[in-house]
């Protein structure tokens, strides 16, 4: 099968535009410029308009292009100027994309390689080459290393020391066992010294903390973009007083850095750290660069957000001096301003951007205008059947094959793209009830280049809408079915959990794991072994006091109501301890009267509700969104409830528009193809009619 013509030379030859490339068609334009670059030793940057656009180019490429090797350099994911740093992962994301990008150059063997970053990212200004590539460390099994220098190493460079190694950049020392979780690495290392000699290098599974394998070697890179050694603390410090001029007392700051620990959004410190900073186009010199459609857009929408930020910072911190310290004021935990950097210091200007991308080509999706010169991706929008499913009795399977068959007579492969592994299985077996049978499963595009000429390929690939080229076509999940408007999964925490000290408002009422409910009187810097603690002051009964570090703040809860009347509990008492061990009892008894309600409920007969496999699949697949995970599990238990021969007892909870409707829908559905009556109930009037809507529409065509 045939790449797309278009060679990088002539792409860049040809204008600063590059039309004819729709999503899919992009990243198969974009390797084929790698391929093409490789051969002269460059690399190619690709700016994204953001991270979604980002992901979902990082995995075009991967299924049309797996040859191709893609560094992803992300932006921090903190705003401008913020009070937090930037997610450990995300920074070591950056670290280690930075570091892939000096091993570049020095490779000897040169492939087809594609930087991809966003505009936020690129706009940002990076730590120089010359520190990140002097700060590697590695060691090999026989090697001689003494502790202190690696404990040492590894406090500079941004490890945290802890008892057990869970997260990454976090390290152990137990005698002569070190535990190290790489930033960038999948597993963490244990390293067994015999006394100064390397004697076992074993990846270890976090969890379990039980090692898996050997390992002859291995190697580690800074976790923070800065360093925390002797020269770094001296050059933040002097620079810190040129540009703010005398130090307050008390700067929680600038006493962490003289102290060379770290303090909660000294990121945004990052260039006083550093004689010079870099920019990401030096990591990547020579490059060819090109932009998302919408990208210099996103640019100047960037640096007016940083200038705003900025400008916000200063107009605080002028009215801090002239009226003085006082509460809602732009202060730290301890009362001192926020100083911020000039802008130029930590991001480009919009003339040094124009500047670094001035010859960059720009990826457009629509087509290209007929004028000599322009080049043309040799891509376009695909076919949606839109017309076809808003006709009352319209075949969209039958359209579908047609096309197909068309699409192949004319020479092309033909793909069809789905969503998840549940929507691509649900699709094959609505085609096969279409009679489209030749249908082959393809884990990446050389799969589709086996396929027969009278056969079609099917893969996850999330793309919303298909595209046409001169020897591909894609058909995408949402262009046959209509809009799948997809959620991204999160992980969810209960809402009661404390995760900011923001918030807390003084007088407050909280629990705490060990020591029960007390009131929060606000914040308090202590120094504890001689060093500064930002720590929430709780109140207990008797008026003690307990101070808890903010770094611990997931000890605490929220308390739910306060009446008034809410007795606090005695700091050190046996109350809360005693009301923990009835609570414990209480829930003990509730349980074993479930367990024998459960009992019961399995030696009694119930009515068994089933429907036909493919019917049921063709109804599911008129839902316009991608189902979370949760409650394609909530379905699938409630069907397999109504499909047993006992009694359902199940009750469905979640937060205002998580689906639960649509759990519902699915059950009444087969409840309602399989001959019984169906009540919904609802508690108002206004509810019932926005049901009975929704009931009607999902149902219309059915013959329910």
């Amino acid at each position: 099968m045939q790449e797309p013509k278009t060679s990088a030379p002539e792409i860049i030859a040809g204008g600063r535009a590059l039309f004819g490339a729709p999503e899919g068609q992009d990243a198969r334009i974009l390797a084929g410029m790698a391929r093409d670059l490789s051969r002269d030793r460059k690399i190619l940057t690709h700016i994204a308009m953001n991270d979604i656009r980002a992901a979902a180019l990082r995995e075009s490429i991967s299924f049309f292009a797996p040859d191709v090797e893609v560094v992803y350099f992300p932006a921090w994911d903190c705003l401008p100027y913020d009070r937090v740093s930037p997610n450990a992962e995300i920074v070591g994301a950056r670290v280690a994309a930075l570091s892939r990008l000096i091993e570049w150059k020095a490779d000897e063997k040169y492939l087809p390689r594609i930087l991809i970053t966003t505009v936020s990212a690129a706009t940002q200004r990076v730590m120089p080459q010359n520190a990140l590539s002097s700060s590697g460390f590695s060691a090999r099994v026989g090697q001689r290393v003494k502790v202190p220098f690696i404990q040492e190493y590894l406090t500079a460079n941004g490890y945290t020391r802890t008892d057990t190694v869970r997260e990454q950049g976090e390290f152990a020392v137990r005698g002569g066992i070190i535990d190290i979780f790489p930033t960038g690495e999948e597993l963490p290392v244990r390293i067994d010294l015999f006394g100064d000699e390397v004697e076992s290098i074993k990846p270890f599974d976090p969890a379990t903390q039980r090692t898996e394998g050997k390992s002859d070697s291995f190697s580690l890179r800074p976790v923070a973009e800065f360093f925390l050694d002797t020269e770094s603390i001296e050059r933040f410090r002097t620079g810190y007083r040129e540009t703010f001029g005398a130090v307050q007392a008390g700067d929680p700051l600038y006493e962490a850095v003289s102290e060379g620990r770290r303090y909660n959004g000294m990121d945004h410190w990052l260039p006083l750290f550093y004689e010079k900073m870099d920019t990401l186009f030096d990591y990547a010199d020579g490059a060819t660069v090109t932009l998302d459609q919408h990208a210099m857009q996103s640019k100047d929408e960037r640096l007016a957000q940083i200038k705003d930020f900025y400008e916000a910072r200063k107009t605080l911190e002028q009215s801090l001096r002239a009226k003085g310290k006082k509460k809602g004021s732009d202060v730290s935990l301890s009362g001192t301003s926020y100083h911020a950097l000039p802008p130029a210091k930590l991001y480009l200007s919009a003339d040094e951007f124009s500047a670094l991308t001035a010859q960059a080509v720009q990826i457009l999706p629509f087509g290209a205008p007929e004028t000599e010169g322009v080049r043309d991706g040799g891509g376009r929008k695909g076919r949606d059947f839109a017309d076809i499913r808003a006709l009352p009795d319209g075949d969209v399977f039958g359209a579908l094959r047609t096309h197909m068959v068309h699409l192949a007579s004319e020479g092309r492969k033909v793909l069809i793209a789905t969503y998840s592994e549940g929507s691509k299985e649900r699709l094959k077996g609505m085609m096969a009830h279409a009679g489209i049978l030749s249908v082959k499963d393809c884990e990446r595009f050389d799969d589709l280049k086996k396929v027969g000429k009278a056969e079609y390929g099917i893969a996850i690939l999330a793309l919303e809408h298909g595209f046409v080229a001169n020897d591909l076509a894609v058909l995408t999940e949402q262009d046959i079915l209509g809009d799948r408007l997809t959620r991204r999964t999160r992980k969810r925490k209960s809402d009661n959990f404390l995760t900011e000290v923001s918030s807390l408002n003084e007088g407050d009422l909280v629990v705490h794991l060990d020591h029960g409910i007390g009131r929060f009187l606000g914040l308090e810097t202590l120094k504890a072994g001689g060093i500064l603690h930002d720590c929430l002051k709780i109140m207990y009964d008797g008026g003690d006091k307990l101070f808890v570090p903010v770094e611990n703040i997931e000890v605490l809860s929220r308390f739910g109501s306060d009446e008034g009347t809410t007795q606090l509990d005695k700091l050190g008492g046996a109350g809360w301890q005693a009301r923990k061990a009835k609570v414990k009892k209480d829930l003990m008894i509730m349980a074993e009267g479930l367990l024998k309600i459960a009992a019961e409920r399995q030696l009694k007969q119930g009515e068994k509700l089933a429907v036909d496999h493919e019917v049921y699949e063709k109804f599911v697949s008129r839902f316009p969104y991608q189902e979370t995970e949760d409650q394609l599990r909530s379905i699938q238990d409630v069907i397999s409830d109504l499909g047993s021969e006992r009694p359902m007892d199940r009750l469905v909870c979640g937060d205002v528009g998580f689906g639960k409707t649509e759990v519902a829908l699915r059950a009444a559905y087969v409840a309602a193809m399989s001959g019984v009556q169906v009540a919904v109930v609802v508690p108002t009037t206004l509810l019932a009619r926005q049901h009975y809507q929704n009931f009607a529409n999902r149902f219309a065509g059915t013959g329910i």
